[in-house]
């Protein structure tokens, strides 16, 4: 499963890249609030991060203005994906991006009817949110699931990604749920890389490094 980070901290994402576990980015309205600044600034150095998609998504909520913007953001670099929300003009403007050879990556997703909607009009990515159906007491993972069996069941090249995540769980779980890529916060990927046994192994290490360490040149001091 590919692992993006869902940021418009251009900072996080470096590390990320550093760590070598990148292969791509999503943004959204929300994300670049927290950062302001110009949006095609920001998605400009992003993508010159990562070679792998990056998805910028549009403001508009009409056909022809998410085309203007779409297209805009297609000029940026060639990996960039167009994000558009689920809705009957998103649905039109997935399918005329795709006729256009732009890839899209339809956003709010939260049935499988959704999904299987998002791919069929041409979107290359669909993104169930599976931490706000969890908010609401349903379970996101279900739709994870469904749609990966749809998908392989009658062999729709769209990707799935588990987006909304929440903690480290959610990774595993849309894993083992059959998501292809998986969306995170910085904050949940530092998470997975940390264990309290691993934390305590590693400063146990260090202090037996030392004490043998201390031993040895005492040894060496009597020879």
């Amino acid at each position: 499963m590919k692992l993006f980070l869902d940021t418009a901290d251009v900072e996080e994402i470096r590390i990320a890249a550093r760590w070598g576990v990148l292969d791509g980015v999503t943004t959204n309205p929300s994300l670049y609030a927290k950062v302001g600044g110009s949006y095609d600034d920001i998605i400009r150095e992003v993508c010159k991060i990562t070679s792998g998609p990056v998805s910028a998504e549009v403001i508009a909520d009409d056909v022809e203005g998410m085309l203007v913007e779409g297209r805009h953001f297609a000029t940026i670099a060639p990996n960039i994906v167009v994000k558009i929300a689920m809705s009957e003009n998103g649905l039109e403007a997935i399918s005329r991006l795709a006729d256009e050879g732009i890839k899209t990556n339809c956003t709010l997703i939260f049935t499988p009817n959704q999904g299987l909607l998002a791919a069929k009009a041409g979107a290359s990515l669909v993104s169930p949110f599976v931490g706000r159906l969890d908010d609401i007491n349903q379970d996101g993972m279900i739709v994870i699931r469904e749609l990966g069996e749809i998908f392989a069941l009658h062999e729709i090249d769209a990707e799935i990604i588990a987006a909304s995540i929440r903690h480290p769980l959610h990774v595993t779980q849309s894993a083992l749920a059959g998501a292809h890529i998986a969306t995170v916060p910085f904050k949940v990927l530092q998470q997975m890389v940390h264990h309290p046994l691993t934390d305590k192994g590693i400063v146990q290490f260090k202090k037996d490094w030392a004490a043998a360490s201390t031993a040895a040149a005492a040894k060496n001091a009597q020879a």
